[in-house]
């Protein structure tokens, strides 16, 4: 421990409020609670702590901290703080993506939509469903009952659904609202549990259709029924009292912890939801973070009640939700929360193996790889590679993996502009320049670690412009292949030495997986790149010939011989103004002439 954070930690309030922990780089990577700042923040440093904590620890090089005047401050603090810097360390709600939910929409005519954004326009929501599949599903079936409107076609335009009984919204005759009043009555009783009425007249109207023999249309109410049953099927955990409420339970053990949430709707078991992540805080705090940011930041819709374990903190989380939290001490609400709670200690059993072999084959091998190169973990590595074929459409490709997982959303491509010819170290000169004279310039985050895919000459080049134009020490390292195209040696230092890792090492499997990616991610944009231009028209080098006039052009004319032979008459009748009817056959009989083509 450095003599700053010892410094810090002697003068820490025994008050409630919030602390961020920072690496190196003063970004913060965890941000926690607490009713007393100095017992929470001591802890980390004295004791023993599980791995995962330990190597949190091993990154806070500083901390902050905001003292507020009770637990709720610091509870809404703490969710906004999370919010706000997203830090590496704290539990990410599932990217933030909420349930999607079915919507009746409040208009003229209602539209039935799938939408993960609950407003407050006037819209009934029916939900949540964990699968959108299962929403899908609801929906078409829904669509199929009952004609609500499903086109922008004005009255009087039928569309294709007006004409199979599927829309109202474009007949000739004005609807009646009490039309759409009851029908959006039937769908709220049918998302509501209430679908065996409608079950019941689908099958009286199916014997109906037998006995007239008609048989056809027996079959396809069939059908419906069927689709009906698969879609509304539930398990039968029901509560009588017909209350929407959300019933919580948690386990949590070695530093993780799993949270099942059951969706109760109309007194019947309709969803869950199951969260597994690793934990820092108290388990209780812990817990009640996560309600408060399920709620509050995800924007899952509220229910009417939420029943709790024994033990939660149920007057915080009333007052910070606003609804009725309630923890059952008897009878069948008591038993859905232990249900849950065994659900939640099942899940966390069997996925630990899943878990610690993940954890393995990334974060562990990450901190094998920092340890064999002699350098800090490197929880950020940026690779590097290049692709051409002889020289033409050259490109380069960035990935970025995150504690040893792809980070997909930080890739980039590079169209090389500079280097004529297939030069590989200057193309990887050129990369490099361009990605780290922008992450300077937006003081975005450097990498722990760059990894070229090339040898020594690669290597050379990255580091020239690394150290003697931009002024950055970075550790790089180069991957060479082998004649089977496979990672072979993994070269660092200055001059580049051969680096001792076993073949069979989580690190060497690690940097395989980075070369392999970044390959694969260049190879595809050169050959998406490389196909554009293939199909690129020669229409397309004549001036004010855009997409939609070389489209209607090729529409008409079917291919670019038969163009040649038109008139100036016959391209501007097609609506090409007439200086460009004259530029196209110019153009395009000019490179016959010349012999290209």
């Amino acid at each position: 421990m450095n003599q700053k954070l010892s410094e810090k930690l002697a003068v820490l309030p025994a008050q409630p409020g919030c602390y961020l922990m920072k690496d190196k780089n003063r970004t913060v990577i965890y941000v926690g609670k607490s009713k007393k700042l100095r017992n929470r923040v001591r802890s980390y440093f004295t004791g023993a702590n599980d791995r995962k904590t330990q190597r949190l620890v091993q990154e806070i090089q500083d901390f902050e901290y905001i003292v507020t005047t009770s637990e709720m401050e610091a509870l809404i603090l703490e969710m906004n703080l999370i919010k706000k810097y997203d830090p590496r360390y704290n539990v990410r709600l599932k990217d933030d993506k909420s349930y999607p939910y079915l919507k009746i929409t409040s208009e003229r005519h209602p539209r039935l939509l799938i939408t993960r954004n609950i407003k407050k326009d006037k819209g009934k929501y029916f939900g949540p469903y964990t699968n959108v599949l299962a929403a899908r599903e609801a929906k078409k079936l829904l669509d199929r009952l009952y004609p609500l409107r499903k086109c922008n076609n004005p009255p009087g335009r039928p569309c294709i659904y007006y004409h199979m009984g599927q829309c109202l919204a474009c007949s000739e005759k004005p609807v009646p609202q009490e039309t759409y009043k009851k029908i959006t009555q039937n769908i709220t009783s049918f998302l509501q549990g209430g679908y065996q009425e409608i079950k019941k007249d689908l099958t009286a109207k199916m014997h109906e259709a037998s006995k007239d023999l008609n048989f056809e249309r027996a079959k396809e109410l069939r059908d419906l029924i069927q689709h009906l049953e698969t879609v509304m099927e539930r398990q039968h955990m029901t509560l009588n009292d017909q209350v929407d409420r959300d019933i919580f339970g948690y386990s949590y053990d070695k530093g993780w912890m799993c949270i099942q949430v059951f969706f109760v709707r109309q007194g019947k078991l309709i969803e869950r939801d199951v969260s597994i992540f690793p934990f820092f805080d108290d388990p209780d705090d812990t817990f009640i973070s996560f309600i408060g940011r399920f709620y509050l930041h995800q924007r899952h819709l509220k229910p009417k009640q939420l029943l709790v374990p024994v033990g939660t903190d149920t007057d915080i989380l009333s007052e910070l939700l606003e609804l009725n939290v309630h923890t059952p001490f008897r009878g069948r609400k008591k038993e859905l929360v232990e249900l849950a709670m065994k659900n939640a200690d099942i899940a966390l059993n069997e996925k630990f193996t899943l878990i610690e072999r993940n954890e393995e084959r990334t974060i562990q091998a990450v901190e094998k790889l920092g340890e064999s190169l002699n350098i800090e973990t490197p929880h950020r590595i940026e690779a590097f590679d290049n692709s051409n074929i002889q020289g033409t459409d050259p490109v380069s490709a960035m990935v970025v993996f995150s504690d040893g997982k792809p980070d997909k959303k930080e890739y980039r491509k590079y169209k090389i502009r500079d280097v004529q010819g297939p030069d590989d170290y200057e193309t990887m000169r050129e990369v490099i320049r361009r990605r780290y004279t922008r992450v300077l310039k937006e003081e975005q985050p450097l990498p722990d670690l760059i990894i070229v895919d090339g040898g020594k000459g690669q290597m050379s080049a990255a580091l020239d412009v690394l150290e003697n134009e931009l002024g950055l020490d970075i550790p790089l390292c180069g991957l060479v292949k082998d004649d089977k195209h496979k990672t072979s040696e993994l070269l660092y230092g200055n001059p580049p030495a051969i680096m001792p890792l076993s073949r069979k090492s989580q690190a060497f499997y690690l940097v395989q997986r980075v070369q392999d990616e970044v390959h694969r991610f260049a190879i595809s944009f050169h050959r998406q790149l490389r196909g554009k231009n293939l199909v690129q028209s020669e229409l397309d080098k004549i001036p004010g010939v855009g997409k939609q006039r070389r489209r209607l052009l090729l529409r008409h004319f079917k291919n670019v011989s038969e163009i040649k032979k038109a008139s100036v008459e016959n391209i501007t009748k097609l609506g090409v103004p007439q200086d460009v009817a004259k530029k196209i056959l110019s153009h395009l009989n000019d490179e016959e002439g010349s012999g290209t083509t």
